[in-house]
């Protein structure tokens, strides 16, 4: 349709015009090729981009994995013959998901999974760690423009400006062919500040459970059970499976909320004679937080309130020696006035 040696003309064409494949030079005038490459995939997110090259190795490195997006130069007719016709099989598939399903569920507790309206699950594959890595990243910063000097440092700091940069375009470029199936959903806009992540009718687990939390919704016996289905969004950690530790401070915030919403069900469990249920969700939340001293000494009424005393016993003991070989610290006094206490009255 057209070729071009001023790199903005040529970015006006294809914007304007419908246009499915490029073919770029890395090293071009005024501009970068792979910034150029990153702004027209923010116009048209399912544009095939084919770069060129005559040398340069950190290119060839840069897409290594699949070589269906760069061409060496002298091009060779067969060479490019076999790009065209990777680039047709890649437009053939995979298929995009069902129109007449408009939502997608993700969920970030314990295990990353998405999948469509009816439970289905979506299967992302990722071409690098790092490319899950930044998804996840700009996931979390929904909403908001994260800046590419931040994305640089958090994933390629070991690298020159120039090579992290590159990197950094690459890695969004595979990001965007990676979500071009559920483009409605997943957009990543860019500007010369950063990227933007948008969900659109994404229905992610972390905000449903943040938007009960916020709604401060009074605990009582018609809105229990929404308390339970709220504690159990959250299946496990944040990002559980992977250890990002830009996440931790997200982890923590998420594990205190849970911690406090679980404790409010127990109480209220314990306060309407609901032992069973106190039991069970107090249980949880020392198995998930064995040092959350306000669970334990919960778990202690409830198991006096049932008479097992023996069981009491042995779960002061536990903490005890559990807080003793974790913080070398003795059980709050809280907790210890209230088992002497129990001790006293429950003399034989």
């Amino acid at each position: 349709m057209g070729k071009f040696r001023d790199p903005f003309m040529g970015k006006q064409a294809v914007e304007t015009s419908d246009v499915d494949l490029v073919f770029l030079d890395i090293h071009i005038p005024e501009c970068n090729g792979m910034e150029l490459a990153n702004q027209l995939l923010a116009c048209k997110p399912g544009l095939h981009i084919v770069f060129v090259t005559a040398h340069d190795d950190y290119a060839i490195r840069a897409f290594e994995i699949n070589a269906l997006d760069y061409i060496l130069k002298p091009v060779a007719r067969e060479r490019l013959r076999n790009t065209i016709q990777r680039i047709r099989s890649d437009r053939e598939g995979p298929a995009k998901i069902d129109q007449q399903t408009d939502i997608l569920k993700m969920s970030l507790f314990q295990q990353v999974a998405i999948a469509d309206g009816e439970g289905k699950p979506l299967e992302l594959r990722w071409r690098t760690a790092k490319g899950q890595q930044l998804f996840l990243y700009l996931v979390q910063h929904r909403g908001q423009i994260v800046p590419k000097t931040a994305l640089v440092d958090l994933l390629w700091s070991d690298l020159d400006p120039d090579k992290a940069l590159q990197q950094l375009y690459t890695a969004v470029y595979y990001i965007r062919k990676t979500l071009g199936p559920y483009e409605e959903h997943f957009t990543i806009s860019s500007s010369s500040e950063g990227y933007l992540m948008k969900l659109e009718h994404v229905q992610l687990d972390v905000d449903q459970f943040d938007q009960f939390i916020q709604s401060e919704v009074a605990i009582r016996e018609d809105t229990i059970q929404d308390y339970e289905s709220a504690l159990g969004l959250v299946k496990g950690d944040y990002l559980q499976e992977h250890d990002y530790v830009w996440a931790e401070s997200e982890r923590q915030r998420l594990q205190s909320y849970w911690v406090q919403l679980a404790l409010q069900v127990v109480n209220w469990y314990y306060a309407n004679h609901q032992m069973e249920k106190a039991l069970v969700r107090c249980l949880d939340i020392c198995h998930r937080f064995p040092l959350e001293e306000e669970a334990n000494l919960l778990l202690m009424k409830i198991y006096a309130a049932q008479g097992k005393h023996v069981a009491v016993h042995q779960q002061y003991n536990r903490i005890k020696e559990l807080l003793q070989a974790e913080l070398q610290e003795q059980p709050s006094p809280f907790l210890a006035e209230w088992y002497e206490q129990w001790k006293e009255d429950n003399k034989e």
